[in-house]
């Protein structure tokens, strides 16, 4: 099957009534970060809160500054919002693509680590880079999470549509698949996002279960200008037609 590698957004969508289960590679290895925010919240500092969260208002952190061993929980992947998840725009998808994206995207959180599209969590705000307490949330998760990652991949092929500050929280040891957007011969970022919102979209959609798959598959705007080879790492870069 294919697995998609995919980035958390600082946005959240609030509210959710699904109930605790044990998360992608166990709930107990995430103890300690988990215990370490919680009790930043709980504690209510205003210069720490605003701190952790990258929000300059205090007032606008109270959405926030909840237990999230009781918060009302959501799937992964709707409580993310911003540019790939509005051009993702799960909402309008069937019940079948909506069942693939919480099946075979793992999401990159920088409070939960990695996780399936259908894991449910609380609403968070960490700042993407910020540590929590003592602890700096990509060196936490690749230490504990790189093995049973590998594990979980082990039969799998990945297509990694991260942005790449998430491969300081895994490096895949085996094969895997990048995309690259190119716009008039310049790489873009900011619609970079949205492409991968778009390309994870199609895979949904078309039920995508191989590279193979994918590789035949026409994405609207997107020309396969050349692919590169390097090492474990394929790299396919795109034209952006409009």
């Amino acid at each position: 099957m294919l697995k998609v590698l995919f980035s958390p957004s600082e946005g959240k969508n609030s509210g959710g009534n699904l109930a605790p289960k044990e998360l992608l590679g166990s709930n107990s290895a995430r103890a300690n970060i988990l215990n370490a925010y919680n009790e930043i919240v709980t504690r209510a500092d205003e210069n720490e809160i605003t701190q952790l969260f990258g929000i300059k208002k205090f007032a606008d952190c109270q959405p926030y500054m909840q237990d999230v061993f009781s918060s009302p929980l959501m799937s992964a992947i709707e409580r993310y919002q911003g540019v790939a998840y509005d051009y993702l725009e799960y909402s309008t998808l069937d019940e079948r693509a909506k069942e693939y994206l919480k099946r075979n995207t793992i999401i990159f959180s920088n409070l939960y680590g990695p996780l399936l599209g259908g894991d449910a969590i609380a609403n968070y705000k960490v700042k993407q880079g910020n540590d929590i307490g003592s602890i700096a949330p990509d060196k936490f998760y690749k230490d504990r999470f790189s093995y049973q990652l590998d594990l979980f991949l082990a039969k799998d092929e990945i297509l990694d549509l991260r942005a790449g500050y998430y491969d300081k929280f895994y490096k895949s040891n085996k094969e895997y698949t990048t995309l690259k957007f190119l716009k008039n011969g310049k790489t873009v970022s900011h619609w970079a996002k949205a492409y991968r919102g778009l390309v994870l979209r199609e895979l949904a959609k078309h039920n995508i279960s191989s590279l193979k798959e994918f590789m035949s598959l026409e994405i609207e705007n997107l020309r396969v200008q050349e692919i590169k080879k390097m090492k474990n790492k394929t790299e396919i870069v795109y034209n952006i037609i409009e």
